[in-house]
């Protein structure tokens, strides 16, 4: 009532017309908005081409950002990068109205360079981190300062290490505990009778599939036609042809099938029913094509309005239509018999698993008993439980929602639609927000609204339409019923109970995978993919390394290593083996300290003269003896060697008792976090180390073995060994450092000595 303000939906940037909620969207005056608030902006992080059709990225960059009035965007998102760095590209752009030189006046020259070098050394690095020859300091060492300058202005990073380090838990809530995942390895069938997974593989290798890509079978005279119709191409100039798109949507319907299958045996007949339907369709249209003549003179595909009805029977194909008078009906019609055969036989095989002789049911009715029977935090009984394909929800919340109530215990099923959303609490409507407020009421506040209701919902079985955006900590178990691929999907989903303020002590993860050995199953995937695909493949036309066969092998290591990691510990984003956290390439955490400096504290750092130093005592494993400098160059330049600087033209440098490099001036991040994790909370003099330092020096007086360290430290600045002049290094008030033969100078602003 008191701010003018909408509420859309990002599916909304697709419609020219019709409601969304109360607000009609052939009303709306786009360009008016002067702030714009995205949720999971990450699902505007790939801006694909499309030939006839305005995407939703286009729709809100061209009539909302771009037009009308000055429009400032805020975006919000738990995985802006998505293992890869260039998903921020798109989502940068909004900010800066695809201005590539938006930030000149912060020494950031292109965006779009920053952001490309920055993509290739995460390319290479990968390729080092899966061989096992590389860490996450030696990427950060090898990116560019300008690419952590885009991240410091753009950006504000939160991560649960974050929080739980630098913020009080006891005014916001605690996070819970996580308990070691319990990892289900299920069979199909409780009889043993259907047979494993690997040999269901070979017979779904066995099959075409080139039904979803009508384009292979036009004959070559008419190729040029359907180019014209259906290729893409981009404002680089590159050729998105749509038959590989479509052989890729083979590769696609292969993987899928397998994940079905992986997921319930239910979920696959399904899929196998729908592909047999298929087939018969299109063999009937090609029968008819056959025994009559429908054409009296010959039709081009570009002459056509393909989605006219009275042209049904002509053409072929989903969205990507084919004139059948222009195939290859007998080639066709041969792939189509041959696929029809292999897929009655394994469907004839799954329709003996019913829900009674379902082994993976029986395996999840069991640990239901169990967290009912044994709950993990007291009279706790929700579990929530996820699964990728809605066809799995429906079966497991229609075989399983009556069992339920025996043990006087309500349940619901979530799949998107409100059509489709299900459950048996009395009084509780379908609707998502009612379901989700009754199965975690505390957390959702549930008692302003409906002060008298004392039922609950305890068990949820959903897609992943709630996995993001949804509080459900009242719930202390979630168990995921097939594995995702991709393990930002799993931490999103157990983010949903894994929150702060939850009322739960510990929380439980439960994963369920296929029963096969961890190798196994990499290889059986590897074998459905053909060409591994572990990163998002962005439209921007940037080489997708991880998708090249060559390095197949590594790419199934590297996937191995995840999964092995999912089944021993409940990961954050920035724990994912290779994955990279905005929180690793900031300076969030330092700015915060600054900004809590009271006036006093202020004050006394201004007059604490340059050149001070201090000594702390090495309390980490991985530390070294030696020494961190401060220094600032005083005399600026435009060098490029200080976009490798992020902090220029202060630099940090951490020294070993040896003259070897710890950390470089690179990586000032990594300096920070090392000083501050070395004096948090000491602030007296360590007197033991004074004592020390004064016998070793004769009171400052002999540095020499000091100076050496401050020599390789501005030659690691520097990128050079020249030799270096130096005032006295124990005398606070000013130390400067001067290159020969250059106008270089430095100034010593302060150093610690690590013993």
């Amino acid at each position: 009532d008191r701010m003018n303000f909408d509420v859309l939906n990002h599916t909304d940037l697709s419609r020219d017309k019709g409601f969304s909620g109360d607000i009609n969207l052939e009303t709306i005056n786009w360009s008016n908005y002067d702030l714009i608030v995205i949720d999971e902006s990450h699902n505007f992080r790939n801006n694909d081409p499309r030939k006839e059709t305005i995407t939703r990225y286009q729709r809100l960059m061209t009539d909302i950002i771009k037009s009308g009035v000055k429009t400032k965007v805020l975006m919000l998102s738990a995985t802006p990068v998505n293992t890869r760095m260039n998903d921020i590209k798109n989502q940068i752009a909004f900010i800066t109205e695809q201005n590539d030189k938006a930030l000149k006046e912060y020494g950031i020259a292109s965006i779009d360079q920053t952001l490309r070098k920055a993509q290739q050394k995460f390319n290479s690095w990968l390729i080092t981190n899966k061989t096992g020859t590389s860490d996450r300091d030696s990427l950060v060492n090898s990116l560019s300062g300008d690419y952590f300058k885009i991240l410091d202005l753009l950006t504000i990073a939160r991560s649960r290490k974050h929080i739980e380090k630098y913020y009080d838990v006891s005014e916001i809530g605690k996070f819970p505990e996580r308990l070691k995942p319990i990892n289900m390895h299920s069979d199909f069938d409780t009889a043993g009778t259907f047979p494993a997974m690997d040999k269901v593989n070979n017979q779904l290798n066995a099959l075409n599939l080139k039904f979803y890509s009508p384009l292979y079978y036009v004959r070559d005279d008419k190729i040029k036609s359907y180019e014209e119709k259906y290729d893409t191409t981009t404002s680089t100039g590159s050729v998105f042809k749509q038959v590989n798109r479509e052989e890729s949507l083979i590769h696609l319907m292969r993987v899928n099938l397998l994940k079905r299958l992986e997921s319930s045996i239910h979920s696959f007949r399904l899929t196998l029913e729908s592909l047999l339907s298929q087939i018969d369709a299109l063999l009937s249209k090609i029968e008819h094509a056959q025994n009559h003549d429908f054409y009296d003179t010959e039709i081009d595909i570009n002459s056509i309005e393909i989605d006219d009805d009275l042209l049904a029977d002509l053409l072929a194909g989903g969205k990507i239509k084919v004139l059948l008078q222009d195939l290859d009906l007998i080639r066709c019609k041969e792939d189509l018999t041959d696929d029809k055969k292999i897929l009655e036989n394994i469907l004839s095989q799954t329709k003996v698993v019913d829900p009674t002789r379902d082994a993976k049911l029986k395996d999840l009715k069991e640990l239901i008993t169990n967290k009912i029977k044994n709950p993990i935090n007291p009279k706790n009984n929700k579990i929530v439980i996820f699964s990728a394909f809605a066809d799995t929800v429906k079966y497991l919340y229609s075989n399983l929602n009556g069992w339920v109530l025996t043990n006087n215990l309500y349940s619901a099923q979530v799949t998107g639609g409100e059509a489709t959303n299900k459950t048996n609490m009395p009084g509780c409507k379908p609707q998502l927000s009612s379901i989700l407020i009754n199965f975690s009421p505390r957390s959702k506040n549930r008692n302003v609204i409906y002060p008298d209701e004392k039922k609950q919902i305890d068990i949820l079985f959903c897609t992943d339409c709630i996995s993001e955006g949804q509080n459900l900590q009242d719930c202390d178990y979630l168990i995921n019923y097939d594995i995702h691929w991709n393990p930002v999907r799993i931490i999103q989903r157990f983010g949903r109970i894994d929150r702060i303020g939850s009322v739960n002590d510990k929380i439980q993860l439960v994963n369920f995978f296929p029963n096969l050995d961890l190798d196994s199953y990499i290889n059986l995937i590897g074998r459905v993919k053909g060409r591994m695909q572990i990163l998002d493949v962005s439209a921007t036309g940037d080489d997708n390394i991880i998708d090249e066969t060559a390095n197949q092998k590594q790419d199934l290591e590297y996937r191995k290593k995840q999964l092995i990691q999912l089944q021993n510990k409940v990961m954050d984003l920035e724990d994912i083996e290779g994955g990279i956290s905005i929180t690793d390439l900031t300076f969030n955490d330092f700015k915060i300290d600054a900004d809590r400096l009271t006036t006093d504290e202020r004050e006394a750092l201004t007059l604490t003269p340059n050149g001070i130093f201090s000594l702390a005592t090495n309390n980490l494993p991985d530390g070294k003896k030696g020494i961190i400098f401060c220094f600032k160059e005083l005399i600026l330049s435009t060098d490029d060697v200080y976009s490798n600087n992020a902090i220029y033209p202060y630099a940090l440098c951490y020294v070993n008792n040896y003259g070897e490099i710890f950390i470089p001036s690179n990586n000032p991040k990594r300096c920070l976090d090392y000083f501050k994790k070395l004096c948090l909370g000491k602030n007296e003099l360590a007197g033991e180390l004074i004592s020390e330092f004064n016998q070793q020096t004769k009171s400052g007086r002999f540095m020499d073995a000091y100076t050496g360290l401050l020599d390789k430290a501005i030659a690691n600045i520097k990128g050079v060994s020249d030799e270096l002049g130096l005032d006295s290094l124990a005398e606070p008030g000013g130390t400067k450092i001067f290159q020969k033969d250059v106008e270089a100078p430095y100034e010593l602003i302060s150093y610690l000595i690590v013993k």
